[in-house]
């Protein structure tokens, strides 16, 4: 027996459980899930991954508190206490989530590993259901890198790596994008020897190369070791003892933990997609329009890390805000032009919106250059986090804000100040003008744009 709903979510993500739960509000609604609901972002990514990071950011507080005259004992980290509070956060959140599906009347969720049969057809825990409309949110899984002898090496990624509870005495890293950076910071503030290999020239390279090189010190201060230019080609060995095989800056690399952290890749295999006739691109994900509708069928979208890049949950709440206004409230909204910030949570932070200087002259922009450095800033000195800058990037012709890239003390929350202002069509020289509070980090974006907060004189 085939049953019928109006409308199907697979995938309880963070884009698909909020389209699931607001769809139910006018028609019946299947949401279906093979693991747990939150997805990547709440189970095995953003909110573990932070809050781990705290507990990384009070070790390193405590063994720097002699700087700002206190004094404490060198401190000891029970990773296995770490990961339990993490688990406590994870859970308490989730539940919420558990229990806001259970309260929607038209929403049914089913817990298991669907996959169409045919057009609009999914079977799933020896049940065959058939909606009008079909909401692909399948998010994305650790990629191999294809690393010869991977499979036969116990390695970690960023899901394993979660769920340690001893520290590692040299965890080697390969990848340096912002999941290795994140993990490999975190373990060396545990007190883990640390050694990243980068096949790129830089840490980071999507960013600008001037954040990447404050991350860089960073990092050199905390004593990581990081390794550019340098390919991981195979892998060999036994836990405790693992050999990393390179091309570039070193020959090899030994060390008691391997991560691999060397990208992303769709979960858009096994879930029988040629059934709905939707095409991918070559790497598996899912072409979409701008209204995120998929390309080749009819009445199916694709939402989230499964459609392609931007790859963030803060995109993916807002895919999901898209297909809900467009599909369910007679909107007209769309991905195009829209304006997406993100932030990689290293010390020094970083927060980025736009394009880069090198991408800005790549476009043909006639581009001037805003930077204020965190050293200048005074809030920074006496917070003692001075490393980094605010550097903005500005079509000289018309005042257009192209981009802001922050790297330091909240980058994060700072960089919304310059994502706004683009949003609205402020101009650069609009954030100059607003006054700041004093003191405070904001007036380093001020100071940035040439405002009434910048320092009488550079930072010595």
């Amino acid at each position: 027996m085939v049953e019928h709903f109006d409308a199907l979510v697979l995938g309880g993500g963070m884009a698909g459980l909020p389209l699931a739960l607001r769809a139910a509000r006018h028609e019946s609604v299947v949401l279906i899930e093979r693991e747990l609901l939150g997805g990547t972002c709440l189970n095995r990514g953003c909110i573990p991954t932070k809050t781990m990071i705290a507990s990384a950011e009070v070790a390193h507080s405590a063994r720097q508190a002699s700087t700002f005259g206190v004094s404490t004992s060198d401190p000891e980290v029970d990773l296995a206490r770490v990961v339990a509070r993490k688990n406590g956060i994870v859970e308490m959140i989730r539940a919420g989530s558990y229990r806001a599906v259970e309260g929607r009347r038209d929403l049914e969720f089913i817990h298991g590993d669907g996959r169409f049969v045919d057009d609009h057809t999914i079977e799933v825990a020896g049940r065959r259901i058939h909606a009008d409309r079909i909401f692909l949110n399948t998010g994305s899984r650790d990629s191999k890198g294809g690393i010869s002898g991977l499979d036969d090496v116990s390695h970690l990624n960023s899901r394993t790596i979660l769920e340690l509870e001893e520290l590692p005495r040299h965890l080697v890293v390969v990848g340096g994008g912002f999941i290795g950076c994140e993990f490999a910071q975190m373990f060396r503030r545990f007190g883990t020897e640390v050694t990243i290999v980068q096949r790129a020239d830089r840490l980071l390279p999507g960013e600008d190369p001037e954040i990447s090189a404050a991350v860089e010190e960073g990092f050199a201060d905390d004593g990581i070791t990081v390794l550019t230019s340098t390919s991981c080609t195979e892998v060999a060995g036994a836990p405790g003892a693992i050999t990393v095989g390179c091309t570039g800056g070193a020959d090899t690399v030994t060390g008691s933990h391997l991560l691999v952290a060397v990208g992303r890749v769709p979960n858009s295999d096994g879930i029988g997609l040629d059934h709905l006739g939707v095409e991918t691109d070559p790497s598996g994900f899912v072409a979409v329009d701008e209204r995120l509708q998929a390309a080749g069928a009819t009445d199916v979208w694709a939402l989230g890390d499964l459609r392609g890049g931007p790859m963030f949950t803060h995109t993916a709440r807002d895919d999901a805000d898209i297909i809900y206004r467009n599909v369910y409230r007679d909107g007209d909204r769309s991905t195009a032009g829209r304006i997406v910030a993100h932030a990689v949570f290293v010390d020094p932070e970083v927060g980025s919106v736009g394009l880069t200087e090198d991408a800005a002259r790549a476009a043909g922009h006639d581009v001037i250059v805003g930077r204020q450095p965190f050293a200048g800033v005074a809030r920074a000195i006496a917070l003692g986090r001075t490393r980094g800058l605010v550097k903005f990037v500005v079509d000289a012709t018309d005042d257009t804000i192209l981009g802001c890239h922050i790297a330091g003390p909240h980058a994060s929350d700072l960089i919304h100040e310059v994502t706004l202002a683009m949003y609205t069509g402020a101009g650069y020289g609009d954030v100059g003008a607003m006054i700041h509070v004093h003191p405070t980090l904001s007036e380093a974006v001020n100071s940035a744009a040439g405002g009434v907060h910048r320092p009488a004189a550079p930072p010595s």
